[in-house]
């Protein structure tokens, strides 16, 4: 097949979404598919008319033998060529509809509802990554059930992380830095447990400026900034490194469509302290992860006290979060499922 991704600029972005689209993309290529990237410019999800007019050089450009498919991230940008959509038979990438996403007012939480609603029942097809996503679909954005599909992310192998050797407790969160991903939250709940030995690093770009600094402020309110690294942006080698001397991973979000990072912890054998955000519940076993309630920091701190202060548990967690991760799908096969999906969406 020739396919043409479309998504917002620029691919290299670290988040669990874009590393998605770019091992996607090599799976791809690496079966044979001639495959191009549309890096759109302008303001997503919420469009400016720079991303509008990105929207419509993607149509514009296409050629009668490619298909489109859209990252749900830059899709509202389509909203007015829906017709156009429609006849070319273009796909849907959803990693969650950009309308459950926090952070926005309430007026352009609603304006982006008002665009998926109107585009995602046209699409020839819907790609997930997560069935909980895929189930919100039909009821909250009337699509057609037979037009969803889901394609989890994969997984790499990957040794078992070592841990920090201490002294205390070495906690990892990854994940850019925007309300959704609550780590305002995770700051609140381990501003509560000042009384025992812990640290944390937070791997993810500043993708919302005012918010991030808002969080590094907090952390100076709580007494903690001198315990909280904000690593930004890393991947490759880098990320391993930091899965990889970890001894809790913890992320605290308000939803998930599906939970990347989460996967790659329970892929090292790293413990979990997590809220019961979108799919993050599903992902993680019970006997290796303390789950609470998305926001509620007070559960949330006494959830992570012991696995914080006590190795012993922490490495009874581990060996139950080894035994999830090995069973997580490969990135190997899932460049396959996602060609199926593709070719399911131009047989109907």
């Amino acid at each position: 097949m020739r396919i043409v991704l479309a998504l917002p600029a620029p691919l290299a972005s670290v988040s669990g979404g874009y590393g998605y689209d770019r091992r996607i993309l090599a799976g791809l290529r690496e079966l044979g598919h001639e495959v191009r990237v549309e890096e759109m410019e302008g303001r997503h999800p919420l469009p400016d008319t720079a991303a509008e007019a990105a929207a419509r050089r993607v149509l514009d450009e296409l050629v009668p033998e490619e298909v489109l498919v859209v990252d749900g991230l830059g899709l509202p940008a389509f909203a007015p060529l829906g017709d156009a959509l429609a006849q070319r038979r273009v796909v849907g990438l959803i990693h969650h509809p950009t309308a459950l996403e926090t952070g926005f007012s309430e007026a352009d939480r609603t304006a982006l509802r008002g665009r998926e609603q109107a585009l995602f029942p046209i699409l020839s097809r819907l790609i997930t990554t997560s069935r909980l996503t895929a189930t919100r679909l039909e009821p909250e954005f009337g699509v057609n059930p037979t037009r969803i599909g889901t394609v989890e992310p994969g997984t790499d192998e990957a040794p078992r992380a070592a841990g920090s050797g201490g002294p205390g407790c070495s906690i990892l969160s990854v994940g850019a830095l925007v309300p959704r991903k609550g780590y305002d939250v995770l700051l609140r709940a381990l501003g509560r447990l000042t009384d025992i030995p812990w640290s944390l690093t937070i791997v993810g770009g500043a993708r919302d400026p005012k918010h991030a600094r808002e969080l590094q402020t907090l952390t100076e309110e709580l007494g903690i900034a001198q315990r909280v690294t904000f690593a930004g942006e890393v991947d490759g080698a880098a990320l391993e490194m930091q899965y990889h001397r970890a001894d809790l991973f913890a992320l605290a979000s308000w939803w998930e469509g599906y939970g990347m990072a989460v996967a790659e912890a329970l892929a090292r054998g790293l413990p979990l302290a997590i809220t019961e955000g979108g799919a993050l519940a599903d992902l993680a076993p019970r006997d290796g992860a303390v789950i609470c309630a998305p926001g509620d920091h007070n559960s949330l701190s006494r959830a992570m006290r012991r696995p914080i202060y006590d190795p012993h548990l922490r490495r009874l967690m581990s060996d139950a979060a080894w035994r999830a991760g090995q069973a997580l799908p490969r990135w190997s096969d899932r460049a396959v499922a996602f060609a199926a999906e593709i070719e399911a969406a131009h047989a109907a």
